[in-house]
Parts: structure tokens; C-alpha cells; sequence
């Protein structure tokens, strides 16, 4: 989030290491500051404890700790959703801490930043504008453009029986799928680092929608589903635009877009001892499943991440000597 003059950045970090974060930003800031020529507003805030999950052991016994208390671990980054919710911003992007760069990639980062966000901004104004026909004049606006518009650039699929439903359950039908929060995701070549990809995803009711699809949600005994999976072109480096107002400038509830049958349950370890947990749906994909998604393909040089000490020998990550 930014203006001319300040620029507001976000992170959401483990309560007991807000400290360090705190400590090592006065370090900092003021010189990153005089390099950048602006200001910067700095917050935080932590995951909600709430939203933790019950641990259980291999036979889904629960477990308790040392002083007989039930034990819960974090249930996933899908729980960020609420801290977005509570972010008072128009246009957020969202980026993984753990992708790192050094300063020769800067140039393109910013310039691939910029394409998101005008692509997102681009999107984000036709469908307001759609918005305020539907509801200010309804009588006159053309279905035929505002569909194809919906289906080419949103990649939504439109009912069957779209084209023989009255006009007015038509306009109802446009504005319920126009009227949603909006993210643009920008998407690298595939290079089988491990996490998910963009897919297209066949709900219950056999309408199919673009999805981010992590592999933990795939059941990959099945063949077919881990060869589609296996095959995927590209990569989701979570680098992602996300417009979170309504065309009346009102903030969407972001909770209501959730795809809550989206959770999955993780193997974990404890003093050696494994067990599960249940994750809810993760933020950038059942976490934001009924969102209105565009993919980008973006260079895969804007993503560097540092999962293991061991990435950091990696040649990106590595400084060019001038």
C-alpha cells in the first residue's frame, strides 16, 4: 500500500518474535528510508490464537502437554484471512517473506509489481463501472458485453442456461459473480519447487472456476489426478494484487468468500512424536476460493525463495560484483 509520500507495508509475524522484528526495523528504517526518498508506516500483527486446532496422535487421540492441558498448534496460513480482513485498505499485495532477492533484481521486481497492479486496477474499474449500471440502470445495459467481459477477461464460467434466464434473474446472476473482492496472481514457469499452481477446479455443483491448488489437496493415489497435477506448467510464487472494495467503497467481508470444505489435515511432529493437525483453507486458495482470480505470468527471476539455509548458495541469491 502506498502513496507519494509513505509507504505501508504489513507483516504478520509469531507473537514472540514481534521484539526482533521491532529491534532490527530501528535499525534499519531510517536509512532505507534515505535510499528510497520516502516514508515508510511500519505494522504488524499476529495470528489469531482462536484460530489454532486440536492436535491428535495417529489414532485421532487427542494430546495433551505436560500440565494435562489439550494441545493446538497455528491451523495454517488459510487463518491470515482475518488479518487481511482487518487491513482499512482499497489495493494490498501480498508477497511470501521467505522470497528474497538481492538489489540487481530490484528494476524488475518493481517493474513486474507495477504490472500486477495496473492489471488489477484495469479490472477493478471496468467492473465498478459495470456495477453502477447494474444497479443505477438496468433497464438499458447490454448483457451481451458485460457476459463476455465476465467470461474473456474474469475467466468465470457462465450457468448453461445463462441465455434463457429472464432478464432480470440475468442481471441478479452478473452482479452477484461481478461483486466480490479481485486478486491478480502473478504465476512463474514451473521448476518443481514444492507448493501449488494454477488450475481449473470442478466444484460439486459442476460449475468450474481458476483455482490455486496446493498438493496436500491432492489425493495423489489417484493417477489421474496426480499426473494433471505433475504436469502443471506453472508455479504460484504467491506474489499476488488484491483489490478488497466494493465500487461504493465499501470493504467486502472477506470471510464470506472462503471455501470452507477446502481444509486439509497435515502430519507434524512434537518432542519426536508425530501427529495432525487440521489447517484451514489456505489464504491463497481455499482462503480466497469465490474471489474473482486473474493469473499473470510473471519472470521466473522474481522468485527467489529461502526455504534452507542451502538456497541462499543459489545463483540468485548470490551479489554480482561490478
Amino acid at each position: 500500500i502506498c502513496t507519494a509520500a509513505k509507504v505501508c507495508v504489513h507483516f504478520t509475524v509469531s507473537e514472540q518474535h514481534h521484539d526482533l522484528f521491532i529491534k532490527k526495523q530501528t535499525a534499519v528504517l531510517k536509512k532505507i528510508e534515505a535510499t528510497a526518498g520516502c516514508k515508510y508506516q511500519i505494522d504488524y500483527s499476529f495470528q489469531n490464537q482462536s484460530t489454532d486446532t486440536i492436535v491428535v496422535n495417529n489414532k485421532n487421540q487427542v494430546l495433551r502437554n505436560k500440565n494435562g492441558q489439550l494441545l493446538f498448534r497455528p491451523g495454517g496460513h488459510g487463518t491470515l484471512i482475518e488479518n487481511l480482513n482487518n487491513l482499512d485498505a482499497d489495493i494490498v499485495f501480498i508477497k511470501n517473506i521467505d522470497n528474497v532477492v538481492t538489489n540487481h533484481f530490484e528494476a524488475e521486481m518493481i517493474r513486474y509489481k507495477k504490472i500486477l497492479g495496473g492489471k488489477l486496477i484495469q479490472l477493478q474499474q471496468q467492473i465498478h463501472t459495470y456495477l453502477r449500471q447494474l444497479h443505477q440502470s438496468a433497464n438499458s445495459i447490454e448483457i451481451t458485453p458485460l457476459a463476455a467481459f465476465i467470461q474473456k477477461e474474469l475467466n468465470v464460467c457462465l450457468i448453461e442456461n445463462f441465455d434463457t434466464l429472464a432478464r432480470e434473474y440475468q442481471i441478479e446472476y452478473l452482479i452477484e459473480k461481478l461483486d466480490r473482492p479481485l486478486r491478480v496472481c502473478g504465476m512463474v514457469k514451473n521448476e518443481n519447487e514444492p507448493g501449488g499452481g494454477p488450475f481449473w477446479v470442478k466444484h460439486k455443483n459442476g460449475q468450474q472456476s481458476l483455482q490455486i491448488v496446493e498438493r496436500a489437496q491432492v489425493d495423489i493415489k489417484i493417477y489421474h489426478q496426480k499426473k494433471l497435477f505433475d504436469a502443471a506448467t506453472h508455479f504460484n510464487p504467491v506474489d499476488i494484487a488484491c483489490s478488497l472494495k466494493d465500487h461504493r467503497g465499501n470493504k467486502y467481508d472477506l470471510k464470506k468468500y472462503i471455501d470452507k470444505s477446502t481444509y486439509f489435515v497435515t502430519s507434524k511432529s512434537k518432542s519426536g512424536k508425530k501427529n495432525k493437525t487440521l489447517e484451514h483453507p489456505g489464504l491463497w486458495n481455499g482462503g480466497m476460493a469465490f474471489w474473482n482470480t486473474v493469473f499473470v505470468e510473471v519472470p521466473l527471476h522474481t522468485f527467489n525463495p529461502v526455504k534452507i539455509a542451502n538456497d541462499l548458495l543459489k545463483k540468485a541469491h548470490q551479489k554480482i560484483k561490478r
